[in-house]
């Protein structure tokens, strides 16, 4: 693709782009601080996890066939590479499929998670193997630990002594310079629906290992159960391993559970980084563009990180911008290859070795972005995501929600998309504090009748969580009605409670909104160009409320003055002031302005982008540390009563 044709392409979008986000098209600025301190190298994260598999896997000498978990391959792609397996005697790679092997090894290695499906699996191979009078030898090497359920299966299933276990304590995969995941996406239904805290022990085990290797930590701020059990599970990490004195790369740390803020990972996003994400499903910092993306008959896959300099421009602006990004790189781009002309061949040859090469990846990455900008306004543009945006940002201000729920009834009947119909449910639900029980029943059974039945227990995990509940009798009723209704017979009470409802949904939500200043006023034109505060990165509608409460405590170094919110939060919430070592006071000075967020239950690209936004107005450096990148499909998938 020619850039002369990039730009063509670009000008046709940009046309889209402004109909559909109604957003002013232009430069974009971001104030920047140039006294902003340098991030921790965490390449030496993967290091680690390499060196340790290597020597696991030695454990087992000579030639083995190396059966990998599903969700572990792409991980470990990132860690060690094909020839580097190959290089310490792994034979043939197989995904485990739960079925019979065909391997023909006598050694056989099994890397997974800690899950009885799969244990079970494995005893099954061994035990046919026994049947067959086949010997072998086997080994299970769980990621990121192992647990004593797995155990008690293998010795169950007879073959305890048959196979040798180890624990590849693989926590933490760096995804960039300032993401990194542990990659355990069930963590969130595990901890918050099903109340198994297994995973609170990895969570503390991953946060030791960044102290061990980047503190000591100074001070740590956290809200939520499942924060307070993984901080005291690192504290006593701490107290059991020896301290040896260093100077520190990470100052402070904030732990947040999931559940303190569910409306931020239901809300649709608009940042270019999020909206790939929701689009084309980013996996393990990888994304995977098709044919429509690539204008050719294969896919393509792409690393998304900082290392693609036409991404990391455009990663965290608001999608209305990046067209004007993309169209200027675009001439940038043909002013660079139009230098050729008129070059002698010393020249020539200069240009040839110095800079072409870089120009040509330049050239394919801005062909890739702007395809990809391209296919998701055309997707956009079919889902009318304009009318979608309206009815989320009236949900988040609490305006006309008798609309917004005729809106959501539409695209209910209409079979639009069985997800994003009960995203939209679960955020009335979420900004309404519950639904009142004449909608909910309505709206259920409407969403029963069009995607069916079998969502019952869906509905029933929904509820478990708080994400879609009905309002119970007397939480509708306003100070007033309540002095009204001691006046009037209860039918005439009924009535008014009725016409009141509008009035009537006094709900956290509101109160923290009023209360943090999460909803800006929209009465306010808000420059997309130019954004003033996080909530540019929801159209200027919402500032995310995770965010905002990392913003309150550092400003106020703890939650004093947050009483009144933690208390709507359910509190949970800690602020320990952990020591400090290091004399040099300018490095004790950069290390307390990188600041580590740990979210447990996952977080969205969009909050990624907010708390960079942060960090460049207040001259701090934000790391992300996460379960897993979630998003508002993701999230609600993983309710479905069919979830594996």
């Amino acid at each position: 693709m020619t850039v002369v044709v990039l730009i063509a392409i670009y000008r046709e979008v940009k046309g889209w782009a402004g109909v559909l986000l109604c957003s002013t098209s232009g430069p974009m600025a971001h104030s920047v601080r140039r006294d902003a301190p340098e991030l921790p190298d965490f390449s030496l994260l993967k290091r680690l996890a390499r060196d340790q598999l290597i020597y696991l896997l030695e454990q087992l000498p000579g030639r083995k066939d190396l059966f990998i978990e599903a969700d572990l391959m792409s991980p470990l792609d990132r860690i060690a590479n094909v020839t580097t397996l190959k290089q310490h005697d792994v034979d043939k790679l197989y995904k485990v499929e739960y079925k019979p092997i065909v391997s023909t090894s006598d050694q056989l290695c099994f890397l997974i998670r800690p899950r009885i499906k799969t244990v079970k699996w494995i005893c099954d191979v061994v035990n046919a193997d026994k049947a067959f009078g086949r010997f072998r030898k086997y080994k299970i090497i769980f990621s990121p630990q192992k647990f004593y359920a797995c155990e008690n299966l293998l010795e169950e299933q007879g073959i305890f002594g048959d196979v040798t276990t180890d624990e590849w304590s693989f926590y933490l995969l760096p995804l960039d310079d300032d993401i990194i995941s542990l990659e355990l996406p069930e963590f969130f239904r595990d901890n918050f629906l099903e109340g198994d805290q297994r995973w609170v022990r990895t969570a503390g085990s991953a946060l030791h290992l960044l102290h061990s290797v980047y503190g000591p930590f100074s001070k740590l701020y956290g809200i939520g159960r499942c924060s307070k059990m993984a901080y005291e599970s690192w504290r006593e990490q701490v107290e059991e391993g020896e301290q040896r004195a260093r100077q520190a790369e990470i100052g402070n740390v904030f732990l947040i559970d999931r559940d303190v803020d569910l409306v931020t990972p239901l809300c649709s996003q608009v940042v270019y980084e999020g909206l790939v994400d929701d689009i084309f499903r980013i996996k393990c910092g990888c994304v995977e563009f098709g044919p429509d993306v690539t204008s050719s008959d294969k896919s393509i896959k792409v690393m998304l990180n900082s290392q693609d300099k036409v991404f990391n421009e455009i990663r965290n602006e608001h999608f209305s911008q990046v067209f004007g990004f993309l169209s200027q790189k675009a001439r940038n781009l043909q002013t660079a290859y139009d230098k050729r002309s008129g070059m002698d061949i010393k020249q020539m040859k200069t240009f040839v070795s110095e800079e072409l090469k870089g120009l040509k990846q330049e050239h394919r990455l801005l062909s890739l972005h702007i395809g990809a900008s391209e296919s998701m306004m055309k997707r956009k543009t079919k889902q009318d995501f304009q009318e979608l945006l309206k009815t989320e940002h009236s949900l988040l201000e609490g305006f006309e929600i008798r609309e917004c729920i005729s809106y959501i009834e539409e695209h209910i009947n209409r079979q639009v998309s069985m997800v994003e119909s009960m995203r939209l449910l679960c955020l009335l639900s979420l900004t309404e504090n519950g639904l009142l029980p004449k909608d909910y029943r309505s709206l259920k059974a409407q969403f029963l009748q069009s995607y069916g039945i079998d969502h019952l227990l869906t509905f029933s995990n929904l509820k478990q969580l708080g994400l879609l509940v009905e309002q119970q009798p007397g939480e509708t009723l306003t100070v007033m009605e309540s002095r009204v209704g001691k006046l009037v017979n209860d039918k005439t009470a009924g009535k008014l409670t009725d016409a009141f409802s509008s009035l009537a949904k006094k709900s956290n939500f509101r109160a923290l909104g009023r209360r943090l200043n999460l909803v800006p006023k929209s009465d306010e034109e808000y420059d997309l160009r130019v954004p003033r505060d996080m909530a540019y990165i929801f159209s200027g509608a919402y500032i995310p409320l995770s965010c905002k409460l990392i913003e309150q405590v550092l400003e106020r170094d703890g939650w004093t003055g947050l009483e009144e919110v933690t208390r709507m939060l359910n509190g949970h919430e800690f602020a320990v002031t952990a020591g400090s070592n290091g004399s040099d006071a300018r490095v004790k000075t950069d290390s307390q302005r990188i600041i580590l967020v740990m979210f447990l239950g996952g977080c969205t690209f969009s909050e990624i982008s907010a708390l960079r936004f942060l960090g460049r107005e207040k001259g701090l450096k934000f790391i992300v540390v996460t379960t897993a990148i979630t998003n508002s499909a993701r999230l609600l998938e993983s309710m479905l009563d069919n979830h594996a």
